[in-house]
């Protein structure tokens, strides 16, 4: 990586919000640590508005405007793939989204980069979501989001039929099938539902907090293959 590439990915990495280590910048750009310091104290110098200090951390003053987005051609082909995987796999309010997302990237990106924009050598079938599970997955996104309580028909593999209250906490994605995962009121612990079997959802007027063990994090931490799909 050419060293100017290097000053703009370390820009690019630094927050107002948060302290970035010069151990993580390290570790993301691939070079020693050393490397970072010098090349910190040379964005200093050269007006970046960088607070803090070796050992502990630095980020970007407030006010501060980055400049404009650079891809290269490796970026901008992922880029390209992970829209059109939205596109095709997700929900028509997703979809519209990514789309978007495309016409933007293409009136910035310079003009020896445009060619990559109509390159189809990594094809993204069209695989249509199976029943209303398009919708469905636009609903329990607003209700994750919003933490909204959400309450369906669900109707399991062996065809019995049931009714959940859940507080939605995810949507897993497993090769043409979404399932979601939340907090069932019912069971008083996690599940994960597909969404092409849900039924007449709607989201509640009821609010959920994030109470300790009922996470997705928490979820996370503990053996998936524990809980069950009902």
């Amino acid at each position: 990586m050419r060293r100017a590439d290097r000053l703009f990915q370390i820009v690019q990495n630094l927050h107002h919000e948060r302290v970035i280590t010069a151990q993580y910048l390290a570790q993301e750009l691939e070079v020693s640590e050393r490397t970072i310091y010098r090349d910190i104290q040379d964005l200093s110098l050269s007006g970046v508005p960088i607070t803090g200090e070796a050992g502990l951390g630095y980020r970007l003053l407030r006010g501060y405007h980055l400049p404009p987005l650079m891809f290269n051609e490796t970026e901008l082909e992922a880029i390209l793939l992970g829209a059109r995987m939205v596109r095709a796999w997700t929900d028509k309010g997703l979809a519209s989204a990514a789309h978007s997302a495309l016409q933007k990237i293409e009136h910035v990106v310079p003009d020896k980069l445009k060619p990559e924009l109509t390159r189809e050598e990594i094809i993204v079938p069209d695989f249509p979501m199976v029943g209303m599970a398009g919708e469905q997955m636009q609903i329990v996104r607003q209700a994750i989001r919003e933490q909204y309580k959400i309450h369906f028909n669900y109707v399991r593999e062996d065809g019995q039929n049931s009714s959940r209250t859940i507080h939605p906490l995810g949507l897993f994605y497993w090769g043409k099938v979404w399932t979601l995962v939340g907090w069932c009121e019912l069971r008083d612990a996690f599940r994960h539902f597909r969404l092409d079997r849900i039924k007449q959802i709607e989201k509640l007027d009821q609010r959920y907090e994030l109470v300790a063990g009922r996470t997705l994090q928490d979820f996370l931490n503990n053996e998936c293959e524990g809980y069950g799909e009902y």
